[in-house]
């Protein structure tokens, strides 16, 4: 099976227009992946492939807008453009070596040097410079780090670019482990997986999937069952579980059967911490005790697909949320005692203060970058963030009772 999306190295190429990101995304992927062209903004929404690189392995290679695009819909470009740069994980910053694209150019990379982004400057297009060794001498004094000269028509220069990309790799990145400690060789682990209608037909769930080969791999034993089997699953064992993994759905259902002495998770809480930062989203959950009428909630979800009458993020949450502050203020009518907005996919504001809380999806179709990029904004603007599976459990009261992994790196 092919290599998930969010689980590939994130390289996003900026730059200003005609720099000549869009020939070396071309060139690197061995394919035509943008179109090239000498008109200038020619590339307007990000442009993403999936690639095998050797020596970088999976990869997604993502090329943007121009940093200097003008016109009406220029702002709009520069915006997803800055997007994908915060949700990458390596940045080729193509310079190109014009004296009015090098303040534009210095910006980019201070920012990414202050934000502590791995980045890469090379000089695009070096085959029609006339010196290209004096061009690297002036981007360098003006961006404080020496580009890379680079060919995609003549191929020199990207040896040395898989090189320096490989370097830059995050030292963090493939070693999480999505169980977190909580389970490994030897163990015993029940999954209790719901197949009403928000489950998929015919398979399972990203999560689900990782959590189990996870679990071969480690050498532990894993037992499937649904919420209504539970009880029967834990009766037809020899011995009590050591870990039971639910869906967040189900938490309060299946918490009182646990047996003591097993630990109780969710594939939400699991996926908190492989993309995100639990201890972020374990503490911002007491905001939702201080929610008040009136407030405004948003609702994140990840992946995109067509709303179902089950929906946890646009039905079971909101109504738990409207349940939980309606029995603190009695007298307020529950349909309207809190607003809500939703949004899905690579949709997520950048003003993140008209709300009081933001709760997250798992995260599972996004890279762990792009997941911390929009906890970041929300931590910098001091608004609380959590997930799902997190918000559930406080608001079903077993939060404390919940196993959240602490040792994520293998």
């Amino acid at each position: 099976m092919d290599t998930p999306q969010s689980e590939r190295l994130h390289i996003v190429f900026a730059g200003c227009r005609n720099a000549g990101k869009s020939s070396l995304v071309n060139a690197m992927a061995g394919q035509q992946v943008s179109i090239v062209s000498d008109v200038p903004g020619t590339t307007t929404d990000p442009v993403a492939k999936a690639v095998e690189i050797p020596g970088l392995g999976p990869c997604i290679l993502i090329d943007t807008a121009g940093l200097d695009d003008a016109g009406v819909l220029g702002p709009s470009r520069l915006e997803k453009a800055r997007a994908r740069i915060a949700e990458s994980d390596i940045v080729v910053l193509v310079c190109s070596g014009s004296p009015e694209a090098l303040p534009l150019e210095q910006a980019l990379a201070k920012d990414l040097e202050r934000s502590g982004k791995p980045f890469v400057a090379v000089l695009g297009k070096s085959d029609l410079l006339e010196d290209p060794e004096d061009q690297v001498r002036k981007v360098a004094s003006g961006i404080g780090a020496t580009p890379l000269p680079v060919s995609a028509v003549t191929g020199d220069g990207i040896g040395e670019l898989f090189s320096a990309l490989l370097e830059k790799v995050p030292q963090d990145f493939g070693a999480r482990s999505l169980l977190g400690g909580l389970a490994g060789k030897g163990d015993l682990v029940v999954l209790v997986m719901p197949q009403d209608s928000e489950a998929p037909k015919g398979r399972l769930i990203m999560p689900q999937v990782q959590v189990l080969r996870e679990l071969l791999d480690a050498g532990g034993t894993s037992v499937c069952c649904t919420p209504d089997t539970f009880a029967a699953t834990l009766a037809a064992l020899s011995r009590k579980p050591d870990l039971v993994i639910v869906d967040s759905s189900v938490f309060a259902a299946v918490a009182p059967m646990v047996p003591s002495g097993t630990r109780l998770t969710s594939f939400s809480v699991l996926m908190a911490a492989y993309k995100g930062d639990i201890n972020y989203f374990v503490k911002s959950a007491s905001a939702i005790g201080r929610l008040v009428p009136g407030d405004r909630v948003l609702i994140a979800e990840s992946c995109s697909h067509v709303p179902l009458g089950e929906d946890i993020g646009r039905v079971k949450i909101p109504n738990l949320l409207r349940k939980y502050l309606g029995e603190r203020y009695p007298d307020r009518p529950r349909d309207s005692i809190l607003s809500f907005d939703i949004v899905s996919g690579r949709d997520f504001p950048s003003d993140l203060h008209p709300y009081a809380l933001v709760i997250h999806c798992g995260g599972c179709v996004f890279s762990r970058r792009h997941l911390l990029a929009r906890v970041e904004s929300a931590r910098r603007q001091g608004v609380p963030m959590t997930n799902y599976g997190i918000a559930i459990a406080f608001l079903k009261g077993i939060l404390p009772k919940v196993a959240i992994p602490e040792d994520v790196e293998n």
